[in-house]
């Protein structure tokens, strides 16, 4: 087995552990950019270091549902011309929420799984769990590398026939799932779509609360991880004191991937799931875009 190939076995998400007599039937999934992260980092890294209206351009094909993450994110890794050092810079400087440190560490002394999803470039969230108290925490992103000034992203997270999203957090939740677990995922924005609609609940903020309420998905507005722990904690007392499950599992139905798409698609074809396009055009599945515009 090459390095590469052993760099990319080791980024794969392990199997979910089956939920055990006495554990709390609960996983918690987060999203990294925007939600423990108080910035997009991914963004802020592409925002100081690839041109502006060439970033721009693409963010707004993939915001209007014209792109896919995975394809944005190659594209947009093409264009590094400079030291990893610096941009590992660029997100460090990025402030986080440090009560998410609180909140990961009573989920993990209660035994609840929980895990980190990004579909954003992922090479510096490590570091930041790190600082922020929490180094064994499972993250579950793409595999971003660098030779000299140059970078490349894989996807060892992402879905086998479906190649929307970089990292396919629908797949996730739906291992938490399979685990006995009902699935509580925090997020905030655009990539947590898919995440969103097979959990059972949602703490949402920023763009999130709209996409939740548009489908009709359950959720909880929020700002700060310090109300996810106090949250945290009485669930957890209910819990030990009668039984009360933290959260009520929810029949859902499949709208994304493969199994409604069919496999291959590298754009998400449901149109009706998007905003439409600047001046009310859409691009059906296939259409080609003038990526340079």
């Amino acid at each position: 087995m090459t390095a590469r190939e052993e760099s990319f076995r080791a980024a794969t998400a392990p199997p979910v552990p089956p939920l055990g007599p006495g554990d709390v039937p609960l996983s918690i999934l987060v999203d990294y950019d925007g939600t423990i992260a108080r910035t997009d980092v991914s963004d802020t890294i592409n925002a100081e270091h690839i041109p502006p209206e060439r970033f721009a351009h693409l963010e707004g094909l993939y915001e209007t549902g014209r792109m896919g993450s995975r394809e944005l994110m190659a594209l947009e890794v093409e264009m590094f011309d400079v030291e990893p050092e610096v941009m590992v810079a660029t997100a460090a400087a990025q402030p986080h929420d440090e009560a998410f440190g609180d909140f990961g560490r009573r989920a993990q002394a209660a035994g609840i799984p929980i895990e980190i999803v990004s579909d954003g470039f992922g090479f510096f969230i490590g570091p930041a769990m790190r600082r922020l108290g929490l180094p064994d925490i499972p993250i579950t992103t793409a595999l971003t590398t660098f030779e000299g000034r140059r970078g490349r992203i894989e996807y060892p997270n992402g879905h086998p026939d479906c190649f929307v999203c970089g990292t396919c957090k629908r797949n996730r939740v739906l291992a938490h799932r399979a685990s006995g677990r009902a699935v509580l995922f925090i997020g905030d924005g655009e990539s947590d779509r898919y995440a969103a609609g097979y959990s059972d609940l949602v703490f949402a903020k920023r763009t999130l609360v709209s996409i939740c309420e548009r489908a009709g998905w359950p959720y909880r507005p929020f700002a700060e991880f310090a109300e996810l722990d106090e949250w945290l904690a009485a669930v957890l007392e209910a819990w030990h004191a009668n039984g009360t499950p933290p959260v009520a599992p929810r029949q859902v139905a499949y709208f994304c991937g493969p199994e409604v798409w069919g496999p291959g698609h590298l754009r998400p074809p449901d149109r009706t799931m998007f905003e439409q396009a600047p001046g009310g055009e859409t691009a059906p599945i296939g259409t080609d875009l003038d990526l340079d515009e």
